[in-house]
This record gives structure tokens, sequence and C-alpha cells, in this order.
């Protein structure tokens, strides 16, 4: 059995001025409704999986059901909210009218989130629970259908990688966080 975990495309969301964090929130959301660009080309193994799979599975924001449509024009997918990319905390304090680029904001709210804010998002704990949930329900997909492909969310990913190496399931031990990498985990009985 085999379950495959690939990123999503790049956003088309390339806004990258500074901003206050309120205004990051509100970048978030443009973010999560965005779709993504069309490569010229994908990497090999990756469409090599993809077009080899038995079931697709993505979260149900927009650029990772556009990614795997991308992957493979004509393969069916199911879309679930439960392999959502981990949220960031709001805006902690006044403090935080400074402005930052995007990515600087990510890096800061996504260090208070370990550190436990979690204020109006799942905390790390709720989220490392939904990683273990969504590993078994990828688990359950692997044994009905063999070869399952979840095209999500970089840090999600990362934590249902972890979680399906602690039930035993063999990857690559360094997930390669790119988008359209593929990291695939086998179990055989």
């Amino acid at each position: 059995m085999e379950i495959s975990l690939i990123r999503h495309g790049k956003s088309q969301l390339t806004e990258n001025e500074k901003m206050t964090c309120m205004e990051f929130k509100k970048w978030v959301e443009k973010y999560d409704h965005n779709g993504v660009f069309k490569e010229s080309s994908f990497p090999s193994a990756t469409l090599k999986k993809i077009a080899t799979a038995n079931i697709v599975i993505t979260s149900d924001l927009k650029r990772s059901i556009e990614s795997a449509r991308l992957l493979n024009p004509v393969t069916k997918i199911i879309s679930d909210p439960l392999f959502r990319e981990t949220e960031l905390p709001s805006n902690p304090t006044k403090l935080f009218d400074v402005k930052l680029k995007p990515n600087i904001w990510a890096v800061i709210l996504r260090l208070l989130w370990f550190s436990g804010y979690s204020k109006e998002c799942e905390s790390l704990n709720q989220t490392k629970c939904r990683a273990r949930k969504a590993s078994h329900q990828l688990i359950d997909y692997a044994n009905k259908y063999k070869s399952v492909i979840l095209v999500g969310h970089g840090f999600f990913n990362m934590l249902i990688a972890k979680e399906l190496q602690k039930k035993g399931w063999k990857g690559r031990r360094k997930k390669d966080a790119k988008h359209w990498n593929c990291t695939t985990f086998s179990y055989y009985i």
C-alpha cells in the first residue's frame, strides 16, 4: 500500500508589499481563495504517482483542488476540509501595527503558534489531533484503494507524514516542502 503526499502549486497571489498584521489576516483570506500558477512542467515523479493512483484526495481549498486537476485533469478527486493547511493565529496585540512582508508575518505568527498562542485558530495540539485523524483517513483509503494521493499543504502534509511514520509507514525521513513535490510512504503487511 502507498500514500503519497504532494504539496499544491504556487499561489497566484503574488502581493508582497509590507502590511500590518490585520492586513495580513485579509491577505491570508485572499491566499486561501486564489488558485495556483500553471507550470510549463511538473516533477516527473509527481506526475507518475498521480497517474497511477487509485484515488486522489485534496483539501477543500482552491489551490489544492486546482493543483490536483493540473497534475491529472481526468482524475476524480475527493475534497475534504480535514486536510486543510494549519491556521495562523490572529493579531496578538496593537504592538503589531508595524508593517512587514507576508512571509515575515507568517514566520512570526507560526512561532507564536508553536509557543501556545492560538487566538481564533486551532491550537498546535488540536492540529496534531486533526493530523492523526487525517492519517487514519488516508490509511483507510489505502486499505481500500492500495494507492492514494493527497494533494495538500506543506505544513499539514508534514504533520501527516509524522503520523504515518509513527504508525509504521516507511518513507523519506526528510520531506521536500517545495511546491509540486511528492513524498511517498509505503506499508507492507
